[in-house]
């Protein structure tokens, strides 16, 4: 039950019991109606709207109109950028299987297309379709100089973690990363690869990562379904 004396508003300790509850198949279709959470935990309507709202916009939730709020059937995974994670840790994080299929891999020459990575050698493509529960969530490109690539393509890439390789069968420091995030029309492939309409809007995320030594090591391009994956970050108001 929620406890009025925690630091912990409210409305936040009944979105916590709310997600736990769907998480252990407590609800199978729909949570209680307003009024019964009310009841249930004896707070305002206020209070209610808050903690459901919460669940609404990370998408573990949906209202229907005269109907209730249903439990989403696929919830979206949810990356906060506040780290630098691999897709197989944030997709284990939130509960679901991750996986992969092997799309590409070889050599790309900088003339070929390679135009986020400023490298003075050929570069190396490792493609693949990346799932959470046997569900096409993303589309990742990691593009490497020729000697990790060619390092990396000796791994079962259908099954390994690549930054797990890079790190610990590489040696290599993954210090820090530069992040933007844009969107993308999926061409043709893209959307057969991801299971959606030809031309559907999907986010776009561009990423170079850089050793301690302040050296590139990877750059990395991800088409991501957005009713499968969401971008997070908290923020503070800078006071002067």
């Amino acid at each position: 039950m929620i406890n009025a004396d925690l630091p912990i508003p409210l409305h936040a300790q009944i979105s916590n019991l709310l997600e736990k509850q769907i998480r252990v198949g407590a609800y199978q279709e729909k949570i209680p109606s307003e009024r019964e959470l009310m009841d249930m935990y004896a707070v305002s309507r206020t209070t209610v709207r808050e903690a459901v709202s919460k669940l609404v916009n990370e998408g573990k939730l949906q209202k229907v109109h005269g109907k209730g709020t249903f439990i989403s059937e696929h919830p979206p995974i949810q990356e906060w950028l506040t780290s630098l994670n691999s897709f197989t840790d944030t997709v284990i994080r939130t509960g679901m299987n991750p996986s992969s299929r092997l799309l590409y891999s070889g050599k790309l020459l900088q003339q070929d297309g390679v135009k986020i990575f400023e490298f003075n050698k050929d570069a190396y493509l490792i493609e693949r379709l990346r799932f959470a529960d046997n569900i096409p969530v993303a589309i990742e490109k990691h593009f490497y100089p020729s000697e990790i690539g060619i390092k990396l393509s000796a791994f079962d890439l259908n099954t390994a973690t690549i930054y797990d390789l890079l790190e610990n069968e590489l040696s290599i420091n993954l210090s820090e990363a530069e992040q933007s995030i844009t969107t993308h029309q999926a061409n043709k492939q893209e959307a057969a690869h991801l299971e959606i309409p030809e031309s559907s809007t999907v986010l776009c995320t561009e990423r170079v990562i850089y050793d301690q030594f302040g050296k590139a090591v990877e750059s990395y391009q991800g088409l991501y379904r957005p009713d499968m994956y969401v971008f997070r970050i908290k923020i503070k108001r800078k006071l002067t």
